[in-house]
């Protein structure tokens, strides 16, 4: 499971790195949505990209991410107030007698008053940091696609909704931003061979248990504890990880573009540290075989993803 991962999220830099092109509309929408009251989560590194617009469409998308951005701030300062007024309440009553209550008022101002200087710092900050452009399932990221015959970046929702399915498939199914190798023949089925995509990431994150990533066994009675870890490769490089996309719609809803990323069974440093899954990078020189599937020859797409990028992943504990 790629429960996480960092992402390439300039569009520019796939337009130099690949030859492709951004489908402004399509970013626009996105945008535009959230600013009218979606509640797509959108990496700060996605917003980053048209900060310094380049045409009249960018100057569209970055006036709909300055209005979204200043909403944001406005609430967040709102609720800063509130809070450091409820700070100063609980402080005033502890002066008079330490009581559960206000103790407890006081911890949980102070931590949401940290949290909303964070979140406003966010919004005005302009130097990058690598949480930028870190995705988790739920959020969006720029897939690379075919669109007439050309290289295409698309925004997308990682964890796909298949089209056709309810909206509800959402939460019945909340590990679809992975799509099984094994299972790329069942419920993959209406995309493995017809959607393709390509994310770029250089380096993902998995949850693991700490007894596994130290080859311990636990006593009896001892509890285990999670772990995330960081998967880097060597020699460091963008890897361009396969995945499987859909365009959902329904009446009376938006349209909405999703992807999976496929992953396989893991090489042996990932299984060591205590993982079972593993994405696939394919190769720069299958990009476009795999961008441009036939479904009439799947085993074709099988040995694209048998004959992938090999690194060896080093890890660690992340940040």
């Amino acid at each position: 499971m790629c429960y996480s991962a960092q992402i390439l999220a300039d569009y520019r830099k796939f337009v130099r790195m690949f030859g492709a092109t951004m489908s402004i509309k399509e970013f626009a929408r996105l945008f535009f949505e959230r600013a009218e009251g979606s509640k797509a989560k959108i990496p700060k590194a996605m917003e980053d990209a048209f900060s310094e617009p380049q045409s009249d469409a960018e100057r569209e998308v970055k006036a709909l991410i300055d209005r979204f951005n200043a909403e944001q701030a406005t609430k967040l300062e709102q609720d800063l107030f509130k809070q450091r007024r409820r700070l100063a309440d609980a402080e005033r009553s502890l002066q008079t007698k330490v009581t559960k209550a206000p103790a407890e008022s006081e911890r949980i101002a102070t931590d949401k008053i940290a949290w909303t200087l964070g979140k406003l710092d966010d919004i005005q900050r302009t130097e990058p940091k690598a949480r930028d452009s870190r995705i988790f399932p739920g959020n969006y990221a720029p897939v690379m696609v075919i669109e007439d015959g050309q290289r295409v970046i698309k925004p997308m929702r990682y964890q796909c909704r298949i089209a056709g399915k309810p909206a509800s498939h959402d939460l019945k199914y909340p590990g679809t931003y992975n799509a099984r190798r094994d299972n790329l023949e069942g419920f993959w089925r209406p995309l493995f061979g017809h959607t393709h995509g390509i994310l770029v990431v250089n380096a993902f994150y998995e949850n693991v248990s700490r007894a596994k990533m130290e080859g311990l066994e636990l006593a009896e009675g001892e509890k285990d504890e999670n772990v995330v870890l960081e998967f880097k490769p060597n020699p460091a490089h963008d890897m361009l990880v396969a995945c499987l996309w859909s365009r959902w719609s329904a009446p009376g809803e938006p349209d909405l573009l999703s992807f999976a990323a496929i992953t396989d069974e893991p090489p042996p440093e990932i299984a060591a540290a205590g993982h079972d899954r593993c994405i696939i990078p394919i190769k720069s020189e299958n990009i476009d075989a795999w961008l441009n599937p036939d479904a009439s020859d799947l085993a074709t797409l099988y040995a694209i993803l048998d004959d992938r990028d090999r690194p060896y992943y080093e890890h660690q504990l992340a940040a």
